[in-house]
């Protein structure tokens, strides 16, 4: 994948094949530690030992409609071909928890992407799922909370093209602030 809003897009995927009902995406950059990490917690079925640690794995999958799982093992090597790591936290019945650290500045670091749009495409196909996207760079950060999104729209679902809309050019103008405006 040749953006890390892909392969969060995935990551979420996954959770709400898990039945969650909450997610959480981190994303965070540290300029002076060179680390980008995103972190995604859900509270979904969670996941046996067993297949937690088989689950880098590219021939193990849940899934009924192929014999592979890309997922995992691709954004794992997408961290690890900078220097990075990916770790799984996972407990059942209770959730889990998917972290991946880049080196910020690897040659080999695809770009985060389109964030703005991810979070579009997971509320128009997820729009009774609870999302909280906090995005940092060093000390600034802004969230959003699709929860405080609810309490203020109503019963406006949050699959409406003008809720989307606000939500895309919200993230586009927060990612522009955290980035000095550029």
């Amino acid at each position: 994948m040749n953006e890390l809003s892909l392969h969060i897009l995935d990551i979420v995927q996954n959770s709400i094949g898990a039945d969650a009902k909450h997610i959480v995406i981190e994303v965070s950059e540290d300029k002076e530690l060179d680390r980008l990490c995103i972190t995604v917690s859900d509270d979904g079925r969670g996941m046996a030992p067993d297949f937690l640690s088989k689950v880098t794995d590219p021939f193990i999958t849940t899934r009924t409609t192929r014999k592979v799982g890309l997922g995992i093992p691709l954004v794992k090597l997408a961290a690890e071909s900078t220097g990075g790591s990916l770790s799984i936290e996972s407990e059942l019945g209770k959730g889990t928890t998917v972290k991946t650290v880049f080196t910020l500045s690897h040659i080999d670091r695809a770009p985060l992407g389109d964030m703005a749009e991810t979070m579009a495409v997971l509320l128009t196909a997820n729009p009774e799922v609870g999302f909280l996207y906090r995005r940092r760079v060093g000390q600034r950060e802004f969230v959003l909370d699709t929860a405080q999104m609810k309490a203020e729209v109503g019963d406006i679902p949050l699959n409406n093209p003008e809720v989307l809309l606000w939500v895309k050019e919200y993230i586009a103008e927060k990612e522009k602030e955290l980035n000095g405006g550029a």
